[in-house]
């Protein structure tokens, strides 16, 4: 057999995609080679496949000719990229060639005899070749995309000369001068960065983009009026302090989005991951219910360390000035009982690690590891609560602007003594705020909330001083136009971050409530007038804590097959079919059920739980009706077995429904019903979890059927994404060749040629 034309090419696995423009290029070429690599392997193959196999590869071929073009075309203008943009390109081309002789299988297909290496006599070498290709044009993307960041760097430089020279200016003509400038600068960064934002996977790195912008937008008003105010008052020092204290803000702003871009270290970052007790609570969890698995994964003694450094960070609530004397005992409090519990687990577990794991043994490390993580969620609770509730209280408070306004009226008067008392009143304001922020962030419960907060908390600590230096200008300077719109933008300002903190506070709640993203409204409760049928039988009442520690080996249950399914859902392509969508949907609320089992979210009562049992059937009588549709596409024996499931899914729903409306009596009915209720829900997730790989193997076989129309599809799309990549990269290195000019749209967004104009 001869020799691969790639044998010899190895894989760069060390590329990593981190945006979603270099992903989303990337995905109907890794679709369409994976659909040709998996082609089936019959000993007879048809007329029209060996066509569409020899078409898709030349199509190929093709494509990756014209995308090396352009890559070339990137190297030459770009001397720091051109040796490795060369050999990516070198190495994507003879890809490309790889695949097209692989694939040159058409109506000329040589007899069994013949030695010639095809995709269907050496398997190994289409996927060495498919490798080799998808390894290389990743590379020359990514390398294309340091162009972008080296964009976003140039455009940085820029801004950073002309602050300086507006940090110099003396004349108000050279400022309005200068100040145009900038503002144009100002216009291509933002439109740079807010593009880049957008692209970012991160969702932790798009937060801290979002902070520096918002910096940078807000800064910039401030600039032109603090600068103003500084030119028409040359000699006041609080003046001058005003506008430095605008340009330090500025240039951190500056350097924070460069930082994120080029993924320079930031202290930032480390304060967040040092700071959040959120945080520490989760990983003080996981190790906890990892001794479910291995109880030799870690020792008493670092086990015990972990709670106390996590309790040592609860002095931030209980050492604070502003935090009630009931909540403070409260948290210590639930601090002691979190450390009898755990003593109590460590008991345990040493007594199972030298009596061996006897079923009796067992059960009560689970008791005890069940009891140390409830302990633990009622701590998080109960910081939760304080934090949240002293945010919603200040901005109730704080919500008049009565120092701002008394600022305001005391700096026009040129009352120095009125605004030195209300500068003072501003000040505790200020420090309430950021201690404020400080807690929030403890209890955010993800990256970019914790980052939100962060910016707030850093936004309040530098605004306040300035607010006070430019009522001081303006008291100085009583009949100051300028000093007087300077003070209205910075309180404008101030104003605005007391919005940001409200919508903060309400994404914090909702994210501990479990109301988020797809699942919030399947987290939510009924709505009024829906799933009403015994609200008149049923009476909602709570679970004490013998029943609700019984109800969490069953909850549990109900959240691993929740994440089966979840973790089956991601093997599917079609990401808006039906049964995904109701899928998910089901996952949501049997998600929500088992948080109530652990005492959390936002399933309160039994009869909170009852109702979302109702909405879950009904969920899942709609995916049995989408499953009903499904089944019509297939051939008898396929369509048997999908029909088969089905009966067995409508007859669980009706069923869960059933239960959650008949109307219980008795002390302990209650319970059982809530025990039946999960019971009910669990099977029917076991059904939908059987059903999702069944489903997604059909929908595949399927989708097999039209493989020809697939490769035109790609074909078409490849075409695109190498027009839109040549336009683009042409017109922003202001080239004049008419071939790129775009003579038609597509889709109305992106510029596209004819084809007797495409760069060859």
């Amino acid at each position: 057999m001869a020799s691969s034309p790639c044998s010899n090419t190895n894989f760069d696995s060390g590329l990593e995609i981190k945006t979603r423009s270099v992903e989303q290029t990337l995905i109907p070429l890794v679709t369409q080679i994976t659909t040709l690599i998996n082609h089936k392997d019959k000993p007879k193959k048809s007329e029209r496949t060996l066509t569409a196999i020899h078409r898709v590869g030349q199509a190929v071929n093709v494509a990756v000719g014209r995308f090396v073009a352009v890559g070339e075309a990137i190297a030459s203008e770009n001397q720091e990229l051109k040796d490795e943009m060369g050999q990516a390109c070198f190495e994507a081309r003879r890809a490309g060639d790889a695949i097209a002789q692989l694939t040159d299988v058409g109506s000329d297909t040589p007899a069994p005899s013949d030695d010639r290496v095809t995709v269907f006599s050496d398997r190994t070498a289409m996927v060495k070749a498919a490798r080799m290709l998808l390894s290389s044009v990743t590379k020359v993307l990514v390398l294309a995309d340091r162009i972008v960041i080296k964009q976003i760097i140039t455009s940085r430089n820029k801004v950073l000369v002309t602050l300086d020279h507006l940090e110099r200016v003396s004349t108000f003509q050279e400022f309005v001068q200068i100040f145009s400038q900038f503002g144009n600068e100002m216009v291509e960064f933002a439109h740079l960065t807010g593009d880049r934002q957008n692209d970012l996977k991160d969702e932790k790195k798009k937060a801290r983009m979002a902070a520096a912008r918002a910096v940078l937008e807000k800064c910039t008003m401030m600039l032109l009026t603090a600068s103003k105010t500084c030119l028409r008052h040359p000699d006041c020092e609080s003046a001058r302090i005003n506008k430095d204290a605008v340009f330090h803000r500025m240039r951190c702003a500056l350097e924070q989005v460069i930082e994120i871009v080029t993924e320079a270290r930031s202290s930032g970052e480390n304060k967040i991951l040092s700071a959040s007790i959120c945080n520490g609570i989760r990983d003080f969890k996981y190790t906890v219910e990892s001794l479910r698995e291995d109880l030799f994964s870690l020792t008493p003694q670092s086990l015990t360390g972990q709670l106390e450094a996590l309790v040592e960070r609860t002095e931030d609530f209980t050492d604070s000035a502003y935090t009630g004397h009931e909540q403070r005992q409260r948290i210590l409090s639930l601090c002691q009982l979190t450390r009898q519990d755990t003593q109590q687990l460590v008991h345990t577990w040493v007594g199972v690690q030298q009596s061996g794991s006897s079923k009796e043994a067992t059960e009560n490390l689970e008791v005890a590891i069940l009891k140390t993580c409830h302990s633990m969620g009622d701590l998080r609770r109960e910081l939760h609560n304080v934090a949240v509730g002293r945010a919603s209280d200040l901005l109730k408070v704080h919500g008049e602007q009565l120092p701002l306004r008394a600022l305001k009226a005391a700096g026009a008067e040129g009352n120095l003594e009125a605004v030195a008392d209300y500068s003072r009143k501003l000040t505790e304001q200020k420090e309430q705020l950021v201690e404020t922020c400080r807690l929030l962030c403890h209890v955010s419960c993800t990256e970019p909330l914790e980052i939100t907060c962060i910016h707030a908390e850093e936004t309040f600590h530098v605004i306040g001083p300035q607010i006070i230096s430019a009522a001081q200008t303006l008291a100085l300077h009583p009949s100051s136009k300028i000093a007087r719109e300077n003070l209205d933008v910075f309180c404008e300002a101030w104003e605005s971050q007391l919005c940001d903190m409200g919508l903060l506070l309400k994404e914090i709640n909702d994210v501990f409530e479990g109301r988020r993203g797809d699942r919030k409204p399947y987290l939510s409760l009924p709505r009024p007038g829906k799933h009403s049928a015994s609200l008149k039988s049923a009476k909602a009442v709570k679970l004490d804590a013998e029943e609700q520690t019984s109800m969490a080996k069953l909850g549990l249950e109900l959240r691993l097959l929740s994440s089966d399914v979840d973790a089956e859902l991601e093997k599917w392509d079609e990401e808006e079919h039906d049964i995904i969508r109701q899928s998910q949907s089901l996952a949501s609320i049997a998600y929500s059920m088992y948080l109530f089992t652990r005492g959390e979210g936002v399933l309160k009562t039994t009869l909170d739980l009852f109702h979302q049992a109702e909405v879950l059937s009904e969920e899942g009588l709609q995916l049995c009706s989408s499953l009903q549709t499904f089944s019509t596409r297939l051939v008898d024996e396929e369509k048997a077995v999908v029909l088969t499931e089905n009966e067995k899914l409508v007859a669980l729903c009706q069923q869960l429904q059933m239960g959650a409306k008949t109307p219980v009596q008795g002390k302990t009915a209650p319970f059982q019903k809530v025990d039946s209720t999960i019971q009910a829900s669990r099977s029917l997730m076991t059904v939908v979890a059987s059903l999702l790989p069944l489903c997604n193997k059909l929908i595949k076989k399927l989708s097999s059927r039209t493989f020809l129309n697939q490769m035109s599809l790609w074909t078409r799309k490849t075409k695109t994404y190498t027009d839109q990549f040549v336009y683009k990269w042409m017109h922003q290195n202001g080239a004049k060749q008419e071939a790129c000019e775009p003579q038609s749209y597509s889709n109305g967004i992106f510029p596209s040629a004819p084809d007797s104009q495409k760069l060859e």
